[in-house]
């Protein structure tokens, strides 16, 4: 068996690992990737790019489509050839692919190792039964996958992930897809806009990565009026028949309805990809799903010389954040044991459905949780359903909800659902990030018209609820502000 030294291990080589790569190379240090499967990202190959694409199809023919709200007319059909838009969701994927296996490409050969690794004990790791590689500080990048309940296993090619979807040839005649988070939402409503029957599903009533009731319930009514969703469905019957699979479930009004689906959509999560690394064999810290507990700032474990970033740290499964968290991971492994906490941007996620929905800074859920039920932050909110530009482009849908720190009048973060969201997110990010109160928000420029304004309408509809001073920090402080 080949015999390895070198300064850095890195496991995985997706968003995470090649930015840990970047990072370790820094430091001059002797590096090793090691990649099990297909080089090329997530993102790339089956995430954010194919599933843009999709939805630009999508939105492509929901504007041919909503074209006589205007007085615009098409004359005769609008028809949607599924084999075309498939053609170009794969010749674009690919060409994405493309520019990341030349980023993979520029990494020297003798620098990547292909091969699953497993550990043998805190610094040795076996790769395929081929290779031994001893190393200095480990990076576990490994990304993570798609799961759904095995008994669906059943379903057999008739069950898909999202991976699979963008593989099609062409496009189908119905799906039913299970889960209404980020990613059944995206690719559920692109299907029904293509042209696709879609049923959607859920279990608990989430919708999206929402938290703030007001807006998962706006969410909920906006996408229930364009096609059929239940938030928490109760599926009694699930079987394969023929090429298609029959579902019974229970609606609304409490009777059973059936219909029969070309194919079954599971975005049902993702788990990350550490059970098979041999974490048993090191006397790590994991947590009750078994991945290795993380420092949010330095991607340390409790091992000193162990990191995880990106997906495999089960904190932010975005491709930015991978980035930021391989970045880190990366300089620490090179520079150990000198260990830097490195840069957390503020929260900033996306769902690229129409209306978008975006969340920034602290969320609904955390606040409550950090302030325990009491006054010490207060809301501001929206409605696009009478903001001026977005009626004038018809679309007026959508509510943003603001959140600021009594006493402080610190802008804390937000939730939306509304027409540009993924524009006024980062708008309210960048803010976040500079730990802006809400009065200096309020100085920053507006045009008119846009949909920008109706972010200052709810700021000041937030700043008139603040009540500012020392007595409400007093008050306040058991909760935290001021510390």
């Amino acid at each position: 068996m080949k015999q390895i030294q070198v300064d850095v291990a890195i496991i995985g080589s997706g968003t995470a690992g090649l930015a840990a790569y970047r990072g370790a190379k820094a430091h001059g240090k002797s590096v090793k990737m090691i990649e099990a499967g297909p080089y090329g990202t997530t993102c790339a190959r089956v995430g954010c790019m194919p599933s843009k694409l999709l939805i630009a199809a999508a939105d492509s023919a929901h504007q041919l489509a909503r074209a006589p709200g205007f007085g615009v007319h098409i004359d005769g059909e609008i028809r949607i050839d599924g084999k075309a838009v498939m053609d170009r969701v794969k010749r674009e994927r690919d060409r994405f692919v493309g520019f990341v296996l030349e980023s993979v490409d520029s990494i020297p050969a003798e620098d990547r190792l292909e091969g699953r690794a497993r550990f043998v004990d805190a610094h040795l790791l076996e790769i395929d039964g081929h290779t031994r590689l001893e190393a200095e500080s480990i990076i576990i990048a490994t990304g993570s996958r798609p799961t759904y309940p095995s008994q669906w296993d059943e379903l057999g090619d008739r069950l898909l992930v999202n991976d699979g979807v963008f593989d099609w040839d062409d496009l189908p005649e119905s799906v039913a897809v299970f889960g209404p988070g980020v990613i059944g939402l995206e690719l559920g409503q692109a299907l029904h806009r293509l042209g696709v029957k879609v049923w959607m599903f859920g279990v608990g009533g989430q919708v999206g990565p929402l938290t703030d009731p007001q807006v998962m319930d706006y969410a909920s009514r906006t996408f229930r009026q364009e096609f059929y969703l239940d938030e928490d469905a109760k599926v009694t019957r699930m079987e394969r028949q023929g090429d298609g699979v029959a579902i019974d479930f229970r609606n609304a009004d409490g009777g059973t309805e059936q219909i029969q689906v070309d194919y079954v959509i599971a975005t049902t999560g993702r788990r990350p990809n550490v059970d098979r690394l041999g974490l048993d064999r090191l006397d790590i810290m994991l947590d009750d799903r078994g991945v290795p507990i993380v420092d949010a700032y330095t991607m340390q474990t409790s091992l000193p010389h162990v990191f995880v970033a990106g997906d495999a740290s089960n904190q932010l499964p975005l491709l930015h954040e991978a980035a930021d968290q391989g970045r880190i991971a990366g300089y620490n492994a090179g520079r150990f044991p000198d260990i830097r906490a490195g840069l957390r941007r503020s929260t900033l996620s996306v769902v690229f459905s129409d209306p978008q929905i975006a969340m920034v800074g602290v969320s609904y859920r955390e606040l409550e949780k950090r302030y325990g039920g009491c006054d010490c932050f207060t809301t501001g909110e929206v409605s696009f359903e009478d903001q001026g530009r977005s009626r004038v482009m018809l679309r007026n849908q959508g509510l943003l909800r603001v959140y600021g720190e009594q006493g402080t009048g610190l802008f804390l973060g937000a939730e939306m659902i509304g027409p540009d969201a993924e524009h006024l997110a980062h708008l309210l990010a960048w803010a976040h990030q500079q730990k802006m109160t809400v009065a200096q928000m309020l100085d920053m420029p507006f045009y008119h018209p846009v949909i920008e304004e109706g972010v200052r309408t709810a700021l000041r509809d937030l700043n008139d609820k603040l009540h500012l001073g020392p007595k409400i920090i007093d008050r306040c402080m058991e909760c935290g502000v001021g510390d």
